[in-house]
């Protein structure tokens, strides 16, 4: 599937992107796309609130369900464990 190119006219600021980041974890699987929006704690543009949810989806920090409700999934200290554990195999082995 190929996205669709579109000339962004504003990109988040990193304290956007972090509070959208905070909402969602806090609120995790409560809201679909645009009611998520509408309850952010700031007003931002919705063009600006569409990139940074790409960008959260791009990044693996979140997901969306069957629902459409989005979810938070980055958890790095998980990951972490278990990248240390010798029992569990990373890539193809040949």
């Amino acid at each position: 599937m190929q996205k669709k190119e579109t000339q962004l006219i504003r990109y988040p600021r990193l304290d956007t992107v972090l509070m959208v980041e905070n909402f969602i974890r806090e609120h995790s699987g409560e809201f679909k796309k645009r009611k998520l929006w509408e309850s952010l704690p700031r007003k931002m543009m919705y063009q600006t609130y569409c990139t940074t949810i790409d960008y959260l989806l791009e990044s693996g920090k979140i997901v969306v369900d069957k629902e459409r409700k989005i979810g938070w999934i980055y958890n790095p200290a998980l990951v972490q464990k278990y990248l240390k554990r010798t029992d569990l195999s990373w890539g193809s082995k040949k």
